[in-house]
């Protein structure tokens, strides 16, 4: 297998986070409010990037209904507090309390307290109030469909953001076939997410237009490899997709990036599996792909 592993590594860095429960009365509701909540990551641009880490049955959930963890994450810096607090509220309020049924709990036992009443809770204009629910403090808002309730508190803490892996494929169907295999293996690993599942367009830090963020990674665009002097396409590859990891620590984006490589290794159509880094610019985390195996 290890010929297929590039001599590479990935560059990954600190985050911050919160881990939450997500309910509604059937999976219906559930999937809208997963998806809502923790689609477009967008912490290339200093908002959040978020995830569903995995789903629960009644019997996993704080009210005995079907639910989902997800994680919503922003980069770990000055304000990052501040910065989650108003991502948690864009993305609940949005995403969450407009979908019939749902319910948000607290899935983590330490960190620092995110108080959910100033950005969520006051979406009750006034007329929200606290009680004791399942065991845990939570604020009920009275909305049109009847009421939402959130846990009070959330906890958030830092982890590790930019995990990667690149599967270098022959075509498109591969490259599909091979990236949806990786995912399934890892999908319901505790402790991560991939924020954006199947990537179809890696980027690099240095950009002919910064106004506008990050652009294609044309060094890696196998139709750009007979037009350019310094395209790093091997041949024969056709398609190179990307899955990102995020994870509450290390060693889970690690364990997470190490089952996603022994899942694929001997699909058909995979060309080599590589991960991408800016020369030790973005991250102070290195992960050395041919160390996971």
């Amino acid at each position: 297998m290890i010929e297929k592993v590039e001599d590479t590594y990935c560059e990954a860095f600190d985050g911050y986070f919160c881990r939450l429960i997500i309910t509604a009365k059937n999976e219906k509701y559930l999937r809208k409010a997963v998806i809502g909540a923790t689609a477009l990551p967008s912490s290339v641009f200093g908002k959040s990037e978020a995830g569903i880490e995995k789903f629960l049955k009644e019997d996993e959930t704080p009210d005995g209904r079907v639910g989902a963890i997800i994680q919503i994450w922003v980069a770990y810096k000055r304000n990052c507090w501040k910065l989650l607090q108003e991502e948690l509220g864009w993305r609940i309020r949005q995403g969450v309390l407009v979908v019939p049924t749902t319910r948000v709990f607290n899935a983590m036992d330490s960190g620092d307290l995110i108080d959910t009443w100033i950005k969520i809770g006051r979406c009750g204009d006034g007329y929200e109030f606290e009680e004791y629910r399942f065991g845990r403090k939570m604020i009920n808002i009275p909305i049109m469909f009847g009421e939402f309730l959130i846990e009070r508190y959330i906890y958030a803490r830092q982890g590790i953001m930019g995990g990667n892996l690149w599967f270098m494929c022959k075509d498109e169907d591969s490259a599909l076939k091979v990236s949806e295999k990786a995912l399934e293996a890892i999908k319901d690993m505790e402790g991560i997410i991939t924020p954006f599942d199947i990537c179809s367009a890696g980027s690099k830090p240095e950009t002919k237009y910064p106004d506008i963020g990050p652009t294609t990674n044309h060094y890696y665009c196998p139709t750009l490899r007979n037009r350019i002097p310094d395209s790093k396409v091997p041949e024969n590859v056709g398609s190179i997709p990307e899955i990102v990891i995020n994870g509450i620590s290390l060693e889970h984006v690690k364990k997470a990036m190490r089952r996603a490589i022994i899942s694929v290794k001997d699909e058909d159509g995979l060309i080599k599996i590589s991960a991408g880094n800016y020369g030790g610019k973005l991250g102070k985390y290195k992960i050395f792909l041919r160390e996971l195996i």
